[in-house]
């Protein structure tokens, strides 16, 4: 994010941010950063940039892994901490994370869920609030465009693996999704996944995933994504009572709205009128109605917008898009996805988050690369 800092640029509307030092352990940065910023301050130790005084808050865009730590070690003295997505790769040291938070109220804690600040997926949530198609009864996202050939595995040792990455798409590409899923439509109660690991890749972790969600209430939902698609799809369909949203490609939405509830209209319908229905002579006019939205948005506004936010909240007390306790929502359900294909079986979203640790330690030792977890 050091580069919206360097090109000084005009949509980072705030007087509220300053970049004032980069911390990377890798060597080469060094001379990078020296090279676009001459003067600041470079630190190879996270710790010492901590303990410099400089900075009164950071991102931590660094490996999964080293998420809560890091902010862990920031919270504790008093940092401000705007972490990376997912907020851990588990749930046990994400409720750590929250629980440094709430123990050093007077620091902010915040998610880096940039896609939160897209108009469109805001209209959406705006639109199921009002109950705009009545209640949920089936949500599905199909989010393939994530294609990632091996040489992007190849670049980092860390990277799909279980003990340096914690898992694959679920971890790195579909957080986003896994988070604004729930955002819009609610937490599901128990979830269902099949995954592939490895599907025409050289890696352990997953990369296929076909989940299915039970909301409750009669209520279903299907989440499918992979980074083994060249040509992947992005749709969101969410189906109700009075209506339907339909979202392609995170640009246009089409919002359907019954005139009347689907089982009303169901249960007054005429023999004669189903006739008709059947034969396409029924005015769909008198039935619903469709519009459509179109949503355009510059490359790099949405992050802007979270490093905006961020800082008008700890200064102005402005409200936070995405507050990082709600972070452990996303992990949980990747968590529950693992799960729940690791047992063979249907499993709770609240899960035993002991039982996964567990598993996820087993694939670690498997893997015998890492360290495991705690």
């Amino acid at each position: 994010y050091a580069n919206f800092f360097k090109t000084k640029d005009e949509r980072v509307k705030s007087d509220l941010v300053e970049l004032v030092a980069i911390c990377d352990n890798d060597p080469a940065k060094k001379d990078k950063v020296a090279e676009d910023f001459p003067g600041m301050p470079f630190f190879d130790n996270y710790l010492d940039l901590l303990e410099s005084g400089l900075v009164n808050a950071i991102v931590t865009t660094v490996p999964h892994y080293e998420h809560v730590g890091m902010g862990i070690d920031a919270l504790e003295r008093g940092i401000h901490l705007l972490g990376e997505k997912p907020a851990g790769v588990y749930t046990k040291e994400v409720l750590r994370l929250i629980e440094t938070a709430e123990q050093n109220p007077e620091t902010t804690f915040a998610i880096f869920f940039n896609q939160r600040t897209n108009p469109l997926y805001r209209r959406v949530k705006e639109l199921m609030e009002a109950g705009a198609i009545g209640e949920l009864q089936r949500a599905t996202w199909f989010i393939t465009t994530w294609w990632r050939p091996q040489g992007y595995y190849n670049q980092s040792n860390w990277r799909a693996t279980w003990g340096g990455e914690g898992g694959g798409v679920l971890v790195n590409q579909a957080p986003h999704q896994l988070d604004l899923l729930q955002w819009i439509c609610g937490k599901p109660e128990k979830v269902f996944a099949k995954m592939t690991y490895g599907a025409g890749r050289d890696i352990v972790v997953e990369n296929e995933v076909n989940a299915l969600l039970d909301f409750g209430n009669g209520a279903t939902g299907s989440f499918i994504t992979c980074t083994n698609d060249l040509t992947g799809t992005d749709r969101l369909e969410i189906f109700g009572t009075k209506g339907k949203i339909i979202v392609e490609d995170s640009k246009k939405m089409t919002l359907t709205q019954l005139k009347k509830p689907e089982a009303e209209l169901s249960e007054n319908m005429a023999m004669e009128d189903v006739m008709k229905l059947f034969m396409g002579q029924l005015d769909a006019d008198e039935m619903y109605t469709v519009t459509t939205e179109e949503f355009t948005q510059a490359f790099g506004d949405q992050h802007i917008e979270v490093i905006n936010n961020f800082a008008s909240h700890i200064v102005k007390g402005t409200d936070l898009l995405a507050p990082g306790a709600e972070g452990i929502n996303g992990v949980r359900l990747a968590n529950a996805m693992h799960l729940s294909d690791w047992l063979g079986q249907e499993v709770a979203y609240d899960h035993d988050s002991d039982q996964y640790l567990e598993l996820l330690n087993e694939r670690i030792k498997e893997e015998g690369k890492f360290d495991t977890k705690a």
